[in-house]
């Protein structure tokens, strides 16, 4: 059991820690009323759901006297201790992030006559003493209350007992005591914490990995998910719309070479914002990449995104850019047969880690290999586009190279709009074929010549186009 008064202090000493999940605050002003009517009136309100994990004190308090300790994670529960913290406090909690929801507990008012709560309202509550701030009582405590009361001209002392009373009564709010379920053990992974939320939890909001993964490092960074979120921000305005989520998956497979959230469990708070810098500029990168070479230039023609954190990993490993332009062909010939076949489909983490462990131990060319074996084929055949492609997007053909400079290209098309070389990812533009261009499986040249030296020049590419729909 955990006192409410107890509950707030933990918050504000780091032991309790209340992180932003991904719906955040969502509490609407009569709810708050409600949490309040129901403890004033002694009413269950529902326990909490807590996960004892540790946490790197140098980074939580800054003291280097030991290696670890633990901190309570709140899962379940977030929404009442918000609003407790606010009203109690008269201020959000550290991980409160949108300042526009504080107005769901800001000014909360207690009627003493019918014991009603109301938000405030100068024209009904000015100047009227039955209403009090119930931020001011909890802050100030019952005293001022009562000094206030006594200055009443002509109150009766038999009202001014029963109004004193019900003024503790609310104060005494503090020391209702939670029921809390903790969770601990070594054996209590990612996986099965989130198993236990979301049972417990199942007719709410799901806890996704990344939720939790990001709670814990909050712990150690208060101001992760503010980081986070501003890199995804930055790359939405340019037309890439990705997930926090999916950003700390990048992060991870930087850190820890691991796809799995698990991995993150002993990350110290400077290994993870190192890992999110170098995440963040190779992702740059493989987005400048993409959209230079592929025409790939906003989200609704991104194609195999959860491809790019093995990128972002290679990418990382080789100093944060790859300049060579052969590299630069392999990793994107990679990507795009990853793309076109679905590769992380089904079993994302599994199918992540396995990549990364080829990557890690035979390099670029021998994920290349493994996506052979896995495919039997990296060759495109006319039948792939029976239905595959039908209203999708495709892909631009900057590149007909494989590895041993054999052209196995997918297709002949320069995209209507572009990026020009060096000029980066922008938002906006196209790499849809333009109506009426025919999609013509590549047909390799004789050894030894390099595909991107025979692309078709426009006038062949159209007789050639042209013999193809007439066969």
């Amino acid at each position: 059991m955990m006192k409410i008064s107890f509950l707030l202090d933990s918050i504000d000493d780091g032991t309790v820690v209340l992180p932003e999940f991904q719906r955040g605050y969502v509490w609407t002003r009569d709810q708050v009323k409600g949490l309040f009517q129901s403890l004033y009136k002694r009413f269950p309100v529902g326990g909490l759901l807590i996960w004892n994990t540790r946490a790197d004190v140098t980074a939580l308090r800054g003291s280097n006297t030991a290696p670890a300790v633990n901190v309570k994670l709140l899962l379940d529960g977030q929404q009442r201790v918000t609003s407790l913290y606010g009203v109690l406090r008269g201020r959000p909690p550290e991980f409160f992030e949108n300042p526009e929801r504080t107005k769901a507990f800001t000014g909360l008012y207690f009627n003493l006559e019918d014991e009603t709560f109301e938000f405030y309202r100068q024209t009904k509550m000015s100047g009227d003493p039955m209403w009090i701030s119930v931020t001011d009582l909890m802050m100030q405590g019952p005293e001022e209350i009562t000094t206030k009361l006594s200055d009443v001209a002509d109150m009766h002392a038999t009202d001014l007992v029963r109004y004193i009373n019900r003024a503790q009564r609310l104060f005494s709010v503090r020391d209702i005591e939670f029921h809390d379920e903790n969770i601990s053990g070594e054996d209590k992974t990612v996986d099965v914490v989130v198993d236990i939320f979301n049972r417990v939890n199942s007719g709410g909001t799901k806890l996704s990995k990344g939720d939790l993964a990001l709670a814990r490092l909050c712990a150690l960074r208060p101001a992760a998910r503010d980081e986070l979120r501003a890199t995804v921000d930055r790359w939405g305005e340019a037309g890439f719309n990705f997930t926090i989520d999916w950003f700390l998956r990048c992060v991870n497979v930087v850190a820890t070479g691991e796809a799995r959230f698990e991995a993150m469990r002993d990350l110290s708070a400077e290994d993870f914002g190192l890992a999110m810098k170098q995440s963040e500029q190779a992702v740059d990168f493989v987005l400048n990449l993409v959209s230079t070479r592929l025409g790939l230039d906003h989200d609704r023609v991104l194609l195999g995104r959860y491809g790019i954190p093995a990128m972002v990993r290679f990418v990382v490993e080789a100093g944060g850019s790859v300049s060579d332009t052969a590299t630069q062909n392999r990793l994107l010939f990679w990507y795009i047969q990853q793309a076109m076949w679905g590769r992380y489909s089904n079993s994302t983490e599994s199918t992540m880690d396995h990549d990364l462990a080829v990557l890690e131990e035979s390099g670029l060319d021998g994920l290349i290999a493994d996506l052979e074996v896995t495919r039997g084929t990296l060759r495109v055949r006319p039948e792939d586009f029976d239905t595959h492609t039908i209203g999708k997007p495709v892909l631009p053909d900057p590149l007909h190279a494989d590895p041993c400079q054999r052209c196995v290209g997918l297709w002949h098309w320069t995209p209507a709009v572009a990026a020009s070389p060096g000029e980066g990812f922008q938002p906006g533009g196209t790499s849809r074929l333009p109506e009426g261009t025919v999609v013509r499986p590549w047909v390799p040249p004789p050894p030894g010549q390099c595909g991107r030296e025979l692309c078709l020049s426009d006038e062949r590419f159209q007789q050639e186009a042209g013999q193809a729909a007439t066969k």
